[in-house]
């Protein structure tokens, strides 16, 4: 199928791209923003967002990438998984194969050479399993490096359903879902039982990690979400690879302070 790649500038910004993944009735429509690279960035790697749980692709980080992206002539590519911001499907029957899936369709589709992928939250799991998969199946050379921001890996299992009190499993167990409280929104998020076992798929605390590139780790020690020893726990298991973790003392799940945004340009600039 024909790729779509439009810059259309309106008051709220270029409109979305789009590309369909999947087949017959599980094809979903993934919006995505694409910055071409140019000048001198040209030879540079460029840079791949893996947004966060129930976050869109018009975040304040990834605005802020868009902007370093658009002064060095770096190219620049954000995308909305299924279920999330501009992209089609249903949040409630989303799971984190279905977005690994939507992850790895928009490396192998929209981008071209080197990448260093900045994953946030979630994303950084995402970040990891596809690095993971573009290794087996010999494309590891698309790889540059990883920045991951408070890294919420295998979070399904190690961050929801450990801490689940036994009336939440009893929910999720029997009435296929179960809504935690945010503090990001009035709006709940939906966790179903499909997140929580399909997750389970997915796991990669319990044996050694490889990213097969340096890695680079920022992580708020404020974090109510990912506690920093889950990213400790994280960098134990990289042992494989180049790791630099900075620990921001008081930094929160967000990171997202004008001087936790220079942090991240540096280690996104620290890995190229």
């Amino acid at each position: 199928m024909k790729e779509q790649h439009r810059q259309i500038l309106t008051a709220e910004g270029p409109e979305p791209g789009f590309i369909t993944v999947g087949e017959g009735l599980s094809a979903r429509r993934i919006a995505y923003l694409r910055r071409a690279a140019s000048g001198v960035g040209a030879a540079q790697p460029g840079i791949v967002w893996f947004g966060g749980f129930g976050s869109d692709m018009r975040g304040l980080k990834a605005e802020r990438l868009d902007r370093y992206a658009a002064e060095t002539g770096r190219a620049f590519m954000r995308f909305d998984y299924s279920g999330h911001g501009c992209s089609e499907g249903g949040f409630e029957t989303a799971t984190i194969g279905l977005w690994l899936e939507e992850s790895l369709a928009v490396l192998r589709r929209l981008t071209e050479g080197p990448q260093a992928l900045v994953g946030s939250s979630m994303g950084s799991w995402l970040a990891l399993l596809a690095a993971r998969a573009l290794q087996a199946s010999g494309e590891a050379e698309r790889l540059n490096g990883l920045v991951l921001i408070a890294p919420a890996v295998d979070f399904t299992e190690s961050l929801i359903w450990e801490g689940m009190s036994a009336e939440a499993r009893r929910d999720i167990t029997e009435k296929g879902l179960w809504l935690q409280h945010s503090s990001y929104s009035e709006e709940p998020y939906l966790i179903t039982r499909a997140l929580i076992e399909e997750g389970r798929r997915h796991l990669l605390l319990g044996d050694t990690i490889r990213a097969y590139c340096p890695v680079h780790i920022l992580q708020g020690m404020q974090d109510e979400d990912v506690p920093w020893r889950h990213a400790m726990a994280l960098v134990e298991h990289l042992a494989g690879d180049p790791v630099s973790l900075t620990l921001i003392k008081d930094g929160d799940h967000r990171l997202s302070r004008e001087e936790d945004l220079t942090r991240l340009i540096a280690a996104v600039e620290g890995i190229a």
